[in-house]
This record gives C-alpha cells, structure tokens and sequence, in this order.
C-alpha cells in the first residue's frame, strides 16, 4: 500500500462508489478515460489483481476490491479525523455503496417497507438490497450487511442476534367457508397445504411443516414466501407465514392460533469492515427498527392468550 499513489486510490473509490466511469469522471474533474487508466495503472500495482467487473450497471467490485474498499476506506476515515480534529459521523458525509442481503420476507416486509425514510436522511450513500430466496455471503464480502436465518458456525465473521420472530398458520375466510371448520392440529392433513419446495429450501429453518403437525406435506409448493403469501390470500390452502406478513392483511384469519413458530435473525458483518460508517450507520438503524417492530415480529398483536418472552 506504501508504494501506491494516494490519488490513484481516490479514483479507485470514487468508481467503487458512483459505479460508472463518467460518474466518477465529472466527480474528480477528469475526462473517463483518465479514470479508467488510473485503475489499470493502480491493477498494475497490485500485482495485476482485477479490482473491478464490468456488469449490467456498470463497474462492480471484485473481492479483491472489495478487499481494498475496506482499507482505503479505513484510511480515509483516520485521514478526516486527523485534519477534522474527530471521528466522521455525520450521516450526510457518509458515502459509498452499501450493500444488504436478507431473506425475502424479511428484505420485503420489514426493511423495504422504511429504507426510503434511511436512504432520505443519508442521501450521500447508495444502498442495494438484496431481499430475495437466498443469501449473499459477507465472509466472502458478497454483501456488507446479512441479515440471516441462523448463525453462521464459521468464517470471519463479526454475528450478534437480532431478533426472534414468530410464525403462525394462515388462511382466507373464503377458504375456510368452503372447506369448514378446522378444530385441531390432525383435521391439516385434510386441507390443501401451501409451503416450501423441500430441495429448494435455501434454509433448513424454513422446514417447519412437522412443526405444525408430523408428517404434514404441501400439496401448493413454491420457493418464494411472497408467492405462498399470494396463494393463501387467494384461498388456494393454508400456510405457515411470519406474523409479521399475516397479520399485516385484513384478508387472512389465523388459524390454529395456539399453533406458535418461533425464529431468529441473525445480522453478519465482517470483521475487518464492521467499524465502517455506512456499515455502523445501518447497523444501528435497523436494529432501532426492529425494536419499533418487535409487537409485529412477535405477533404480539394477533397472540390470542398471555404474552410468552421468545
């Protein structure tokens, strides 16, 4: 790192932040050809290391340069300390691409739903959240911040528990009337059961149908949480949906309601960027969010007997 020029890590940050040459290039004054020519010059340095891909959208980190992200912005962090007199925590100063993975359900209910309000008040920093049926790994430095279903056994990893959440059986009023009244646990065997496509699962914690009751298959199966949501608010069948989904629509009735699943979340960072600012920004954001949405997580509002701690 001592023989590289600080300017041509500006430009390397300057193209991992903005994504496009001619973002970067208007950034630091320079025509894009400028731009480009510094990355080689400093690829070169590196020992030939490919610091970017070129994709869909423009100029994306390799995990080499992901790898560099990290130090140089650790330099420029100590560097606006020293001349600041202080530690960088303005959030409107704070810039880069933050990049989050989280499950479907989780990425769409909960985060989706108040990102904007974080993404308004830091407008200096770019977000991509991956919410989808999968993980991005952040030991591999796929994704800055995850947001998993179990805690990760290795790798170097920083992991704290983020919250329980809690899941209960679901279904339509239309399905109900049709198909009658469901008393206990073995009348399931009889209804049409939504849930996960068993070797699809991205997650053995999403296998919870023997939960409910053993033995209990699907005959409605889907790798998507926001299909089988769809499919139970049409009155296709019954499924197991966090309370966070269910009791968010009018349209579904909770059936079996003493029927109660508990889950975990668990946020991932790694070690060597957990003490950056965007990273530490979001961090503590959704961690208050959570906190705000315990009630829904816990299904605290649909509990229809004395509150049990998770």
């Amino acid at each position: 790192m001592q023989a590289m020029r600080w300017d041509d890590l500006q430009f390397f940050l300057s193209l991992a932040r903005t994504g496009l040459l001619a973002a970067a290039a208007r950034q630091l004054g320079v025509d894009a050809t400028t731009v480009g020519r510094r990355i080689r010059r400093l690829e070169r340095e590196l020992g030939g290391q490919t610091l970017f891909v070129q994709g869909r959208d423009g100029h994306v980190l390799t995990e080499a340069g992901r790898r560099l992200m990290v130090r140089v912005e650790t330099i420029e962090r100590e560097t606006a300390a020293i001349v600041g007199g202080g530690d960088l925590t303005d959030g409107e100063e704070i810039r880069g691409r933050l990049r989050v993975s989280a499950s479907e359900g989780f990425g769409t209910w909960l985060i989706a739903s108040h990102l904007g309000d974080f993404a308004a008040a830091h407008r200096h920093l770019a977000i991509d959240l991956a919410a989808n049926t999968g993980f991005l790994d952040p030991s591999r430095r796929e994704a800055d911040v995850a947001i998993l279903l179990a805690r990760p056994q290795r790798g170097p990893l920083i992991t704290k528990k983020l919250t329980d959440y809690r899941l209960r059986l679901y279904a339509a009023p239309t399905y109900l009337t049709a198909r009658g009244p469901i008393a206990s646990s073995a009348d399931l065997p009889m209804q049409t059961m939504v849930g996960y496509i068993p070797d699809l699962l991205y997650s053995p914690e999403l296998n919870y149908l023997d939960e409910v009751h053993p033995g209990i298959a699907a005959q409605l199966r889907c790798s998507s949480i926001n299909t089988q949501f769809r499919l139970i608010v049409a009155g296709a069948g019954i499924g197991v949906l966090p309370c966070f989904i269910g009791d968010r629509e009018p349209a579904l009735i909770p059936v079996l309601p003493d029927i109660v699943i508990t889950r975990s979340f668990w946020l991932v960072t790694h070690q060597d960027s957990r003490h950056l600012p965007r990273n530490a920004l979001f961090v503590a954001w959704l961690s208050a969010l959570v906190q705000r949405e315990r009630a829904n997580l816990l299904g605290e509002q649909s509990d229809p007997g004395p509150k049990q701690a998770a």
